[in-house]
């Protein structure tokens, strides 16, 4: 990537609230389909203000000049998309059938996923970033654009999107350079670990596992369940950050292996019966996203691929629609699992 060019884009591609046309007459809605929109627009004003904190720890973190900038833009970026956001829920609130407050869940998860990327090691806390990236622009953003299905939305989603896709662009930058051997040989050096430090992580890792579930639960899985009942985009995110981990420099990360670890663990024909829902809880994550998600082909293309084509290839995919291009697969029988699983070593 050239962060020069990156960071002309960050500041040539600014934009206020009041370059929308806010005239714009709100559709009507149903009774509860408008009290989910005005919730969930709500709720993506807390998301996008714990984006742009995140983003600012990563400037605060990094010593090159150029990411602190475009690090700083993003953190603008995410404060004008949560003041967006609020318009928009303020917007669509034309009977005021209730009175709408971020979900207590994101609430509670916010200052957890702070202090896990103030904590945690960068490339650990880059990965977390970079999932809740896609799955709040592939997956959330889209979809409640398209249920909203409205020009006010519109309008709005789209330099949203314009802006998260740099996002985006950049957190793949960033993976790749945590995944490096220059970048490992530099933490060695200058950042030996030592027990006080790993204790503080592992705390704040705890606090964030035990507040995770119930944050994807009740802001992105079960609202996506309703605007994108299909579940394909859903799908397409998770498949989207696997497929990065099918890089060798990404998949040889400690953290890599421990969740790569996890997934096998859990399509095993008999690990997942007795941990199974140990893992869908330690992890906080929807049971259909903890599966392999894509096939041995493309495995085989993302590991040839360049992180920045795969950053290209996942920002494709947000023009695309709803489309999981790999079937989804049921979970199996016990007999049925064991036995392919048997016949497989026979």
């Amino acid at each position: 990537m050239d962060l020069q060019r990156m960071l002309g884009l960050c500041r040539s591609q600014q934009w206020g609230i009041d370059d929308l046309d806010w005239e714009v007459p709100a559709r009507s809605f149903e009774r509860e389909d408008e009290i989910a929109v005005v919730q969930y627009f709500t709720d993506m004003a807390g998301i996008e203000l714990l984006a742009g904190a995140l983003f600012e720890v990563q400037q605060q973190k990094s010593d090159d000049p150029l990411l602190r900038e475009i690090f700083a833009s993003f953190v603008k970026d995410e404060r004008r998309h949560s003041q967006v956001a609020l318009r928009l829920a303020a917007h669509y609130n034309r009977h005021h059938y209730r009175s709408y407050r971020p979900n207590p869940a994101l609430v509670r998860f916010r200052p957890r996923f702070v202090e896990v990327v103030r904590q945690a090691a960068p490339g650990v806390a880059n990965l977390y970033i970079t999932t809740g990236e896609l799955l709040l622009d592939i997956a959330l953003l889209r979809s409640l654009d398209d249920f909203v299905d409205d020009p006010m939305s519109r309008q709005a989603m789209r330099l949203i999107n314009r802006d998260e896709s740099r996002h985006i662009a950049v957190d793949y930058h960033m993976v790749a350079y945590y995944a490096s051997d220059a970048y490992a040989e530099l933490e060695a050096r200058q950042n030996p670990r030592n027990a006080l430090d790993l204790a503080r992580q592992g705390f704040a890792l705890t606090r964030f596992i035990a507040s995770a579930a119930p944050f994807f639960r009740d802001v992105f899985f079960t609202p996506l369940d309703r605007v994108d009942p299909s579940g394909h985009r859903l799908l397409e995110a998770f498949k989207r950050i696997q497929l990065l981990g099918q890089k060798p420099s990404i998949a040889r990360h400690p953290f890599s292996r421990f969740l790569s670890l996890m997934q096998e663990l859990y399509e095993h024909p008999l690990a997942g019966i007795v941990l199974g829902p140990a893992i869908v809880r330690f992890l906080g994550l929807d049971p259909r996203v903890i599966g392999r998600l894509y096939d041995d082909e493309e495995a085989r293309r993302a590991a040839r691929m360049s992180v920045d084509a795969l950053a290209a290839e996942a920002l494709a995919v947000k023009s695309q629609g709803a489309r999981f291009s790999k079937a989804r697969r049921r979970r199996r029988p016990l007999r049925e699992r064991v036995g392919s699983w048997l016949a497989a070593r026979i």
